[in-house]
């Protein structure tokens, strides 16, 4: 048997050479033989007593190395997955989620995209990328007992851009079309005033109660096409033109991101030579901020959902390999690549092929062959926008950089010293053709050419208002036609239905549109009592659930057990304030309807709800009524704070994690948030607050948890924009960085 005991041997030889193999193939298999930016940089960061980074250079460009430099020292756990998204290996971090997302980089041709369009930008811009570039890399060869990926550095400016290129089309729903098809389910999709059978609802002359109920899709994380549901996020956004605030212009930035993560905000401050001066937020993998103000105006953001996307079915010939266009058959680009899935010890290979048409990305599922348009599709100059902006000095600088719908989607609320206010419905909108018969909000025949749309519709018909009579804009992801009171807002009549533009409202707007127009001055002690405010019209889903409450008493459907819940539910106050008995059962009720009015699904089962929501506390808490900052909390290494608010109120608690203990860990709602002011005779100021602190991935770190007590007390703390008021005030803590030139 001495043949059987070596062929043993041998066999287990070949199991440790294949484990081997597996463990270490992927860092050889994806190493890039692009070259890093060459160049010497160096700049100064100085933290304030919380830790965030001002960074200066005497270039754009040094101030852009030093802005990766800080943020590395920050989260380089978080750069590191981002750039591991931009380079389609994040599998091999996170295993079969990061391969979905790989799967969409190569399906919508993130790389291919960035490689043709970045060297299109204007050098200036290019710069700034080059030497963020450059400051990852000095970063991770200063710490590689940091990095988590074999040969993820160096990277390039072409690196950076493709992360770009990949995040852009998800934050106006493309998950929510890759999903459906991937998993050939039907398309959740908005009944469009163009489909025959669904006429676009009127628009009333009310308050925006009267409005449709459901609520829209909202900014997104990069998940996706496996059919997975992407969390629905949201935000607010306010400002206050001098004549409505006491004289002084008011610009409120609330943007609902993730707490953690690729899209969570990361506060700084940048300083250049050139001019560049901006206080603001942006996410890991960009050089400058996405919004905040600079010395003389500022903006911030809110997702809008205009129907942006079109899916095309394909017709194939008996090869599967062609499909007609104006009855001609043209092959399908096919390309087969290789998703690296990382699985215990191991990264698989595995293979996968991804189609396009000169439509876009092609999925075939079981029903067909559906390729996919966006808005946007193909382009990169948000790259150029956003940085222009960043240095705009008037509305009229900063609108003209708007205007290029270089940015594909989202709102502006924007605000400046002049006391200039504005809403901007900014959307990179198809411009579908007139005069051809289809049905935009379905799916489309793909072998006409005349539905392959090109380019955008003209920013001059999109939806904005500046300075309107009210003295006051805002949006809280809810229709553009409610965004300024009573005599202000814009007439549904007078734009396009083919744009797609939504009718929907969500809690939050309807209480902001109520607060706003019954406030007298708009100071700030009026605008922190809208900003936190924890309280739901009972309209729209709200109403629809409390309607099924009271018919269950009606008809006796409810098991005698749940009278308790349904009835302690039927007393509350419609606050979630935390001070009610009944407010942490209707925190765990109203997440899941206000999720389904989200996604257009169907209206959960109230019932099934209400006993899900019973059981979860009485196992967990013994009672339907703790107090419900027992049941919400913040939470982040030994902090653990109670927390107010709720899913779709203005001060926002939307989703959370279950923790073992059966408190909800929050992980999505309200995060950055900046106030800024422009007061009379005075220069700009502000003042923001972050979830956790400015090293949220540092445990060891002072500012991993510092600014949390504040956070939950609905405090802020000093923005420090100003370079003699940070030295006179903030803790010194300067360090310079340089690269070497190469």
């Amino acid at each position: 048997m001495v043949w059987v005991k070596r062929g043993a041997i041998a066999l287990a030889g070949v199991l440790v050479l294949a484990v081997a193999t597996l463990a270490t193939w992927e860092p050889f298999f994806a190493r890039s033989a692009a070259t890093a930016p060459g160049g010497t940089y160096k700049a100064e960061i100085i933290r304030d007593e919380w830790g965030v980074p001002h960074i200066y250079g005497a270039t754009d460009a040094d101030t852009a190395f030093g802005v990766a430099i800080a943020h590395a020292q920050d989260d380089f756990f978080t750069l590191q997955d981002v750039v591991a998204m931009a380079r389609g290996r994040y599998g091999a971090i996170a295993g079969a989620e990061g391969a979905k997302i790989d799967y969409a980089y190569h399906l919508i041709d993130a790389r291919g995209t960035a490689e043709r369009e970045y060297p299109k930008l204007p050098a200036d811009t290019r710069a700034l990328f080059e030497a963020y570039a450059a400051g990852l890399n000095h970063y991770a060869e200063k710490h590689p007992e940091e990095i988590k990926l074999a040969n993820l550095f160096p990277v390039n400016g072409t690196d950076v851009a493709a992360g770009f290129s990949l995040r852009q089309p998800f934050f106006f729903g493309l998950d929510s079309v890759i999903g459906p098809l991937v998993a050939g389910e039907p398309l959740r999709r908005e009944h469009g005033p163009d489909i025959p059978g669904f006429p676009r609802p009127p628009l009333p002359d009310a308050a925006p109660a009267a409005l449709p109920s459901a609520a829209p899709k909202q900014a997104r994380t990069l998940v996706l096409p496996q059919g997975e549901e992407a969390e629905q996020l949201g935000s607010n956004a306010f400002a206050v033109a001098p004549q409505k605030g006491g004289g002084t212009t008011t610009l409120i930035s609330n943007s609902h991101q993730p707490l953690r993560g690729g899209v969570a905000w990361y506060e700084l401050v940048v300083e250049s030579g050139e001019g560049w001066h901006f206080a603001g937020a942006n996410f890991p993998g960009s050089p400058f901020p996405f919004l905040g103000h600079n010395e003389h105006l500022g903006w911030t953001n809110t997702v809008n959902t205009p129907d942006m996307i079109d899916v095309y079915q394909l017709e194939l010939d008996e090869t599967g390999t062609r499909y007609r266009l104006d009855g001609k058959w043209l092959p399908l680009e096919s390309e087969w690549v290789t998703l690296p899935v990382k699985m215990g010890p191991v990264v698989l290979p595995i293979r996968k092929e991804v189609l396009r048409s000169v439509h876009g990305p092609v999925i075939r599922n079981a029903k067909g062959t559906f390729a996919i348009r966006y808005g946007g599709i193909g382009k990169l100059g948000q790259l150029d926008a956003y940085y222009r902006i960043n240095k705009a000095k008037t509305f009229a600088e900063w609108q003209a950089q708007i205007a290029r719908l270089a940015i594909p989607s989202t709102n502006f609320i924007y605000a400046d010293e002049a006391g200039t206010i504005a809403y901007v419905y900014n959307a990179a909108i198809p411009a579908r053709p007139e005069g051809v018969k289809a049905d935009w909000r379905s799916v489309l025949p793909g072998n006409r050419s005349e539905l392959i749309w090109q380019g955008a519709v003209d920013y001059a018909v999109l939806p904005k208002i500046v300075n309107p009579a009210s003295g006051w804009v805002y949006n809280s992801n809810n229709t553009p036609f409610t965004a300024a009171g009573a005599g202000s807002d814009l007439d549904p009549a007078s734009f396009s239905p083919a744009m797609g533009i939504e009718l929907k409202q969500t809690n939050r707007s309807r209480r902001a549109y109520k607060l706003l127009s019954e406030a007298g001055v708009l100071d700030r002690t009026a605008l922190e009592r809208i900003k936190y405010d924890t309280g739901y019209a009972r309209e729209g889903y709200v109403a629809r659930l409390f309607d099924a409450l009271e018919a269950m008493k009606a008809n006796g459907e409810l098991a005698p057990e749940l009278a308790g819940a349904r009835d302690l539910l039927r007393s509350w106050d419609f606050d979630s304030d935390g001070k009610g008995p009944a407010d942490a059962i209707a925190l765990l009720m109203i997440r899941d309807f206000m999720a389904a009015d989200y996604n257009n699904k169907p209206f959960p089962n109230v019932a099934e709800k209400l006993k899900a929501a019973s059981d979860h506390l009485m196992t967990h808490f013994g009672r339907l009524d703790p107090p419900m900052g027992e049941l919400l909390r913040l939470r982040q290494g030994k902090e653990d704070l109670a927390m107010d608010g709720g899913s779709d109120t203005l001060r926002a608690a939307t989703t959370w994690d279950v923790a073992p203990d059966g408190r909800l860990s929050l992980k999505h709602g309200d995060s950055f948030i900046m106030w800024i002011e422009w007061a009379p005779g005075q220069r700009v100021a502000s003042r923001s607050v972050q979830p956790f602190g400015a090293a949220s991935t540092r445990p060891r770190s002072r500012h991993y948890t510092d600014q949390m007590r504040l956070f939950v007390e609905h405090r802020l703390k000093s923005v420090h924009f100003w370079r003699d008021d940070l030295l006179a005030k903030a803790r010194k803590q300067r360090q310079s960085v340089v690269t070497n030139s190469r």
